[in-house]
């Protein structure tokens, strides 16, 4: 792909691997569109790259995507690609009644319903291009349930699940359909949480996008850093040592969040 020629929407663009992105994208001197919720730090962000275009809204409100469709490609008709990057990833205990129907399924609203609302309402203009490309981001939790981070584990699993049927689906088209794959990243998505990760776990978010940026310049059609394989691997050899592994971490989740 050619990302210097590319004008490329990014959602949830002013944190984490998203604002990595701008961030590195920049500096290549790809047009750059970003939204988000939060008109703050969308203004932050702008602020910090005065060269990106931004708009306010919220991948888990259908009205938002619709406004956001009919705004950007009025004003950017030469939109090439879309980054669904808006995610959320909370740990949850599933016995924990405190939360409502509508809280519990949050993160399927915003990871899963967001990204398949996004595509839905873009591909008619996207598939109108010479060459275009949809990138999902999904997790190496799409391969492991993480008991710790159950909804979230099932949007990211979903999110894989969709991205191969849309790539299937696409095939015959100018619309490339990429998976970025990330492992435990080192952002403010953990910031609120009672249990940290473990920091030897996890991946520097700058080395993650650079590896992200490579993968879209060479059209890899799944980009994963090498931890990610190695789960992969592990997730065939040894499934079940594996998310036992992971449970330990809710059983310190747990312990932590009674205590509060």
């Amino acid at each position: 792909m050619d990302l210097k020629n590319s004008t490329v929407l990014i959602t949830g663009g002013t944190s984490g691997i998203g604002l990595e992105l701008v961030k590195q994208l920049s500096a290549i001197g790809t047009t750059i569109i970003v939204t988000g919720r939060n008109p703050d730090t969308l203004h932050e962000t702008k602020k910090r790259f005065p060269a990106i275009h931004t708009f306010q809204s919220d991948v888990s409100k259908v009205k938002d995507i619709e406004q956001l469709y009919k705004d950007v490609t009025r004003e950017f008709p030469a939109l090439n690609m879309i980054i669904n990057n808006a995610g959320e990833m909370r740990l949850i205990d599933l016995q924990d009644t405190s939360k409502d129907l509508a809280d519990i399924t949050r993160e399927i609203d915003i990871n899963l319903s967001g990204t398949i609302h996004m595509v839905h309402q873009f591909l008619p203009h996207l598939i109108r291009k010479q060459s275009a490309a949809i990138v999902n981001v999904s997790s190496a939790i799409a391969f492991m349930p993480y008991s710790v981070a159950p909804v979230y584990s099932a949007s990211k699993a979903a999110v894989h699940a969709y991205t191969m049927a849309l790539r299937l689906q696409l095939g015959k088209t100018n619309v490339q359909v990429i998976e970025l794959i990330p492992p435990g990243v080192t952002t403010n998505l953990q910031n609120d949480w009672v249990l940290q990760p473990n920091p030897r776990q996890m991946m520097a978010v700058d080395k993650m996008v650079n590896v992200a940026i490579q993968g879209l310049q060479k059209d890899t059609l799944e980009i994963k850093p090498f931890l990610v394989k190695v789960i992969k691997t592990l997730t065939k050899v040894i499934p079940g040592q594996l998310m036992k592994f992971g449970h330990r971490e809710f059983e310190k989740f747990r312990q932590l969040n009674q205590q509060q």
